[in-house]
This record gives structure tokens, C-alpha cells and sequence, in this order.
């Protein structure tokens, strides 16, 4: 006989198809139901002429995986790959078009901001609405609001309309009531994606406190020091299916290798259906360490180089270049440009094939996703054009697990500056 333990969830052969341009909805109107059935006579028309097929797309397939109690499960890949539709079936909020996933145990479960809010309700009502559609009863609400309310550290709007909350406050309240209901299985995608720092830090260490407790905690994040350090095995999906599959460490290193945290290149080789105009056409936009290979993960310490290739066409045209960095949250963490550049006596008015590189130092980043804008500017003052990169790169903190703290510091940089301390005066008695 095998010793080891019934798994709390079981996931067999799990795949989910959606039809391009339809609505998924559990609980169809009347209304809906009429103009559906109004509807499908002319579907089966068209699809029978052939003048229009259905476009499918599978947002998860075959899914074939088990859950320990008391495990917490990480799962990744890139957006798309199909992680919130796995929760959302294992939340019973969406049905899978085949296989079957089985949870034994109370599901708890932070999918969006706000789900399950009243808008015109107050903070204090939606404690017990919320708490309710969990499955939480009447008595256990009273006895746990305070611990909620503290958590939320939303005292003073208790009594205000939701409607008047930001994303953060939403994000607050809805992780506190979910946190405490002590279920066996804790279903959270992508926490981080919303407060400050300190926030942050209280909801991994909520979570981890489940975990500790013997609970089962399923972690969908972009946020790969978290992940390390929270879980145990980590499945990495993309296109619907398992990559892989094994201890955390191994899976998040090979992620990271391969590219599918970020996009560090995109190449045009046709000039004439490249980005750009009769003036000036992109050839290729990349990110690269600056002294290490393109495979290696990059980390606040890592220097970076930003290189763009591109053709100026017309002779006599000084071109300069320009780049606004943003954060994932869409604030621009800088902008920066190269100004006239000169080669000897020349100035780059030459038509020809071009690139410029801007190095960009280690310890100045903040931990997170980035992307940037190109600009490509004639005699420094009329933009010619304007390209919104789909590079994209992570930076990570590998060291930010050694002060047990796995969230984001707050600001869109996160330098290293000189600091010193000296001893300015003697010591000082005091009287008690």
C-alpha cells in the first residue's frame, strides 16, 4: 500500500476551448437565451455554405497534475498561457470542455479586484457579503471582523461606498476577507499586481502562514523571487499545456532561460515592410546584459545595453534617437536620448544601415517588468517616429529572498547610492 497522501486536488486530462468573438456566461438571461436561439438558424447557414467557420482557440490542454495538502503550488508562464483559466475552473467559475478537476476541501479564492463587491455598498457590508459568497456564516464574520479590518488597514472607510475605493483599497479588503476564511485551498492569481510594498509583504506572509498551517495554497504570479521562495513545486504553462513540471528552483531557472519571461528582440530584415516611413525604417530593437550572455537572468545588478538598429534613407538627415522606459505599472521610470551624434567630423546624415546602443548601469532599476517606447527624432525637435516596443524584460532581485522580504520596494528605481555614517559628537547622558 502507497503512503503517501490523498491528494486535496486532482486535475485529469483538463482542456478548455473558447469560441472567437462569443461570451461565456454560467447563468444566461432570458434575453440572451431568445437572440441565441434567434441567432443559431443563420450560424448553421453559414457554417453549412462555408462562407463563415467557427475560430476556436485552447486556452488549456490536457492537463494532468496533483496537489498534496498543505502544498503551495506555483504556477507561471507568459500572459496567454492559460494560468487564470486554470483557476477560474478550479474555482468553479468557468466549466472545462473536458476532463475533470476535483478539490477536496473549502476553496477560497482572489482571482480579480473586487470580485464579488457591491459598488453601492459599504466597506463593512461587503466584509459580510463577501464573507457570505465565500461561504463564510454570520457568526464566523463576527468574530473574525476585527482581524479583517486590521489586516485591510482600512478603519477609517469603513463606512464609505466601495465605488469610492482605489484598485489598492479594492485589493485590500477583498485579499483580507479571502485570507481569513481558513480554507483548506487558497486560490490567489497574481496578488502582487496591485499595492504598495508593505501590502505586499503582509499578503506572502498570510500566505505563507496558511501554507504553515496545513493548508494548500495555488500562487499564480509574474513576481519569480516570490514564487521561489513560497513554493514547493512550481508548473510552468504555455499555450495551454505543461512545459514543466518539478521543484521550484529547477522550473523558475529554466523559465527564465528560455526566454519566456521576456521578449529581448524583435528584427525587421525587410526594409520595405519594416516599421517606419519614407525617412527612417527600424531594423531591430534588443536588450542584452551588457557584459554577460543574453541567457542569463537579469537582476538589479545587471548592466544593461539597448540597441537599435535602423535605416536612414534620405542623405543629409540627422536623425537622433530617443527611448521613455515604463515600469509595469506604466509610469516611465525615465526617458532618455542621444542628442547629435558625431563620427569624426561627420554627423550620422549618412543614408545607410545604423545602430545606437544605450547603456543603461546596474542598481539603478527597480525590481519588475519594463518595456520602453523608441523615438526616432529629425534635427532634434519633429518626432518621425514613434514605435512602442514589443521588447520587454524582467528584473529581478535574487537577494531580496536573504531579508525575507519577496514583494517590490516601492519607486520606479531603486539605485545604489553612496551613503556614509560618522560619529559627529561625544556620547550623550541622559536623565531618567
Amino acid at each position: 500500500m502507497s503512503s503517501s497522501p490523498k491528494p486535496i486536488v486532482r486535475v485529469e486530462g483538463l482542456s478548455k476551448e473558447y469560441v472567437l468573438g462569443s461570451r461565456e456566461s454560467a447563468y444566461a438571461t432570458l434575453r440572451e437565451s431568445v437572440v441565441e436561439a434567434v441567432r443559431t438558424p443563420f450560424q448553421r447557414l453559414r457554417g453549412q455554405n462555408g462562407s463563415r467557420s467557427r475560430k476556436t482557440i485552447w486556452a488549456l490542454k490536457n492537463l494532468n497534475f496533483e496537489v498534496a495538502p498543505g502544498e503551495v503550488l506555483g504556477v507561471i508562464g507568459r500572459n496567454g498561457a492559460g494560468k487564470s483559466t486554470l483557476l477560474k475552473i478550479l474555482s468553479r467559475i468557468t466549466q472545462p470542455t473536458s476532463g475533470r478537476a476535483e478539490l477536496f476541501g473549502r476553496v477560497a479564492s482572489l482571482l480579480e479586484v473586487g470580485t464579488g463587491f457591491h459598488p453601492e455598498l459599504t466597506g463593512r457590508e461587503n466584509i459580510y457579503l463577501n464573507g457570505a459568497v465565500l461561504g463564510m456564516k454570520r457568526v464566523e464574520l463576527d468574530r473574525k471582523f476585527d482581524q479583517i479590518v486590521e489586516f485591510s488597514e482600512l478603519e477609517k472607510f469603513l463606512d464609505t461606498p466601495v465605488k469610492r475605493y482605489s484598485s489598492g483599497m479594492y485589493m485590500r479588503l477583498a485579499f483580507a476577507v479571502a485570507s481569513h476564511l481558513e480554507p483548506e485551498i487558497l486560490v490567489v492569481d497574481e496578488v502582487l499586481a496591485v499595492g504598495d510594498a508593505k501590502f505586499q509583504k503582509r499578503c506572502l506572509g498570510k500566505m505563507s502562514n496558511v501554507a504553515s498551517q496545513g493548508r494548500t495554497v495555488l500562487f499564480v504570479s509574474h513576481n519569480m523571487n516570490a514564487v521561489q521562495s513560497l513554493c514547493q513545486r512550481v508548473i510552468w504553462l504555455d499555450k495551454g499545456e505543461v512545459v514543466k513540471e518539478g521543484s521550484a528552483s529547477a522550473v523558475v531557472s529554466d523559465y527564465l532561460a528560455s526566454g519566456n519571461a521576456r521578449q529581448l528582440e524583435e528584427v525587421w530584415d525587410d526594409v520595405g515592410t519594416a516599421p517606419g516611413n519614407e525617412m527612417v525604417r527600424l531594423h531591430r530593437v534588443a536588450v542584452r546584459p551588457e557584459n554577460e550572455s543574453s541567457s542569463d537572468a537579469l537582476t538589479v545588478k545587471t548592466p544593461l545595453a539597448i540597441e537599435i538598429e535602423y535605416w536612414n534613407l534620405i542623405p543629409g538627415t540627422q536623425l537622433q534617437l530617443a527611448l521613455h522606459l515604463y515600469t509595469e505599472q506604466e509610469i516611465i521610470a525615465f526617458t532618455t536620448g542621444n542628442g547629435i551624434q558625431v563620427v569624426g567630423n561627420d554627423l550620422y546624415t549618412a543614408a545607410g544601415l545604423f545602430r545606437g546602443t544605450c547603456y543603461v548601469p546596474g542598481e539603478l532599476l527597480n525590481t519588475g517588468r519594463h518595456r520602453f517606447d523608441l523615438l526616432i527624432v529629425k534635427d532634434r525637435d519633429t518626432i518621425v517616429l514613434r514605435h512602442e516596443s514589443a521588447v520587454s524584460f524582467e528584473i529581478l532581485d535574487q537577494n531580496a529572498a536573504d531579508a525575507g522580504f519577496y514583494g517590490k520596494e516601492p519607486g520606479v528605481v531603486q539605485p545604489a547610492l553612496k551613503w556614509t555614517t560618522e560619529q559627529i559628537g561625544p556620547a550623550v547622558r541622559t536623565v531618567s
